[in-house]
C-alpha cells in the first residue's frame, strides 16, 4: 500500500474520530432541527503567520473562554475600522482576555480612543425564558483586580474598566461617546438586546458589532436576537458559524 494511501486513510480516520466524537459528546444533546455537527474543510489559518497576534493571544488565553479562531476574528475585524472615529466597547469582559486583545490591537494600529471594558463582575444578569443555558450568576469567577493585573502585565494604557450592569449602571458615564467597534459577550437575550440598542445610535456608518456565542446551544437567546436584528434596514448581518455574528451599520437609517 502506498504512503499516499496510508496518509489519506490516516487523515480520514482522524476526521471520522472527530466527527463521531462530537456526535457522542455534543450533538446527542442538541435540537436536531436547528443544530448539527459542523466540520469545515477550509484550512486557511492566517493567525499562524501573524506573530503579533500569536504573542498577544498567548498573553490573554488564560483570561478568556473565546477560542483562537474567534480571537483572531476580533483582531482582524478591528483593523477594518481604521477609517472610522470612535472608542471601542466590550460588554461582558469576564477576566479581560478579549478586551485586552482588542486594546493591544488598537495600540498597534494607533487607533485614537479608549477601549472600555464593562462587566458586572458578579456574573450573568437578565437571563430569561429564551436563554436555555443560563439562569443568572454564571461567570462570576472574576474581579476588577484580575483584569487590572492583565492590563498591567501587557502594559496597556488605552483601557478603562466599568463595573456594574451595562447600560443600567454604567452607560451614563459613556453616553457622550461614539464607538467604531463593539464586542457583546453577555450570553443572554435581554442583556444583549439592551447593549445593542444602547450602542447602535452611537456607531458611525461602517461601525461593527460582534456578538459572541451566536449559534451555541447554551446561548439560544443570542441566536434569536441576531435573527431579529438582521431584519432591520440599517444593518448587514454576517453569520459566521465559528460562533460569531457580525452586524455592520449601513447608515441607511438612524437608530
Amino acid at each position: 500500500m502506498s504512503k499516499k494511501i496510508v496518509a489519506r486513510l490516516g487523515k480520514r480516520f482522524v476526521e471520522q474520530a472527530l466527527f463521531w466524537g462530537r456526535k457522542t459528546f455534543v450533538e446527542r444533546r442538541l435540537d436536531s432541527r436547528r443544530h448539527s455537527t459542523l466540520l469545515s474543510w477550509a484550512t486557511y489559518s492566517p493567525w499562524l503567520i501573524d506573530q503579533n497576534f500569536q504573542h498577544t493571544y498567548d498573553s490573554v488565553r488564560g483570561h478568556t473562554l473565546v477560542d483562537r479562531y474567534r480571537c483572531y476574528e476580533l483582531w482582524h475585524l478591528l483593523a477594518q475600522t481604521r477609517q472610522l472615529a470612535g472608542d471601542i466597547l466590550e460588554v461582558g469582559t469576564w477576566r479581560g482576555g478579549t478586551g485586552c486583545l482588542l486594546a493591544q490591537r488598537a495600540s498597534e494600529l494607533e487607533l485614537a480612543g479608549t477601549v472600555h471594558l464593562c462587566d458586572t463582575f458578579s456574573g450573568v444578569v437578565k437571563s430569561g425564558e429564551r436563554d436555555t443555558g443560563y439562569g443568572g450568576g454564571e461567570h462570576a469567577d472574576t474581579s476588577v483586580a484580575v483584569v487590572e493585573q492583565l492590563i498591567a502585565s501587557m502594559k496597556l494604557r488605552n483601557v478603562e474598566i466599568h463595573k456594574g450592569i451595562f447600560p443600567d449602571e454604567t452607560g451614563d458615564a459613556l453616553a457622550d461617546r461614539s464607538f467604531r467597534f463593539c464586542h457583546i459577550d453577555v450570553d443572554v437575550y435581554q442583556s444583549g438586546k439592551e447593549v445593542l440598542d444602547w450602542v447602535w445610535p452611537r456607531l458611525p456608518g461602517g461601525g461593527l458589532v460582534v456578538f459572541d456565542d451566536f449559534g451555541f446551544p447554551s446561548c439560544a437567546g443570542i441566536t434569536q436576537l441576531v435573527h431579529e436584528e438582521e431584519q432591520k434596514p440599517d444593518r448587514t448581518c454576517i453569520q459566521n458559524l465559528n460562533g460569531h455574528a457580525v452586524l455592520v451599520k449601513t447608515g441607511c437609517a438612524s437608530g
